[in-house]
């Protein structure tokens, strides 16, 4: 594995598992006030923050280095497209095949993603 993406998968790996956790949290916390089918309907809203996140660092850090540097944005394009089409799949197979309560399933989407952007403010990250 090339060193200069070890870095950016660390991270990646890292809200990985913060949004993970989050999503986690607030089901077990919504199935304890609101029952069961609040619960899921969080869980898969949170699945839907979390999987395409999880292919798009699959793509975007497969090469790093200046030698590289015309993979490394082919990679980074490629897995943003993939990401959103991705996303696009799975809210519309989440529509058709389950029952949906929106505040849970939309709340805790929404904390997945954002749990992503926020996730290097409060852990720390060395290079």
């Amino acid at each position: 594995m090339n060193q200069l993406v070890k870095p950016g998968r660390k991270l990646s790996r890292q809200q990985l598992i913060c949004a993970t956790t989050l999503t986690l949290v607030a089901a077990v916390m919504i199935y304890f006030n609101w029952g069961l089918s609040h619960a899921l309907s969080a869980l898969a809203g949170g699945c839907i923050g979390i999987i395409p996140n999880f292919v798009f660092a699959l793509y975007a850090f497969r090469y790093a280095g200046a030698s590289a540097n015309r993979k490394v944005m082919d990679a980074f394009f490629r897995g943003a497209k993939i990401k959103l089409g991705l996303t696009a799949i799975l809210f519309a197979l989440a529509f058709k095949f389950l029952v949906i309560i929106p505040v849970p399933f939309f709340g805790a989407f929404c904390l997945a993603v954002f749990s992503s952007l926020l996730t290097p403010m409060f852990l720390k990250f060395k290079l």
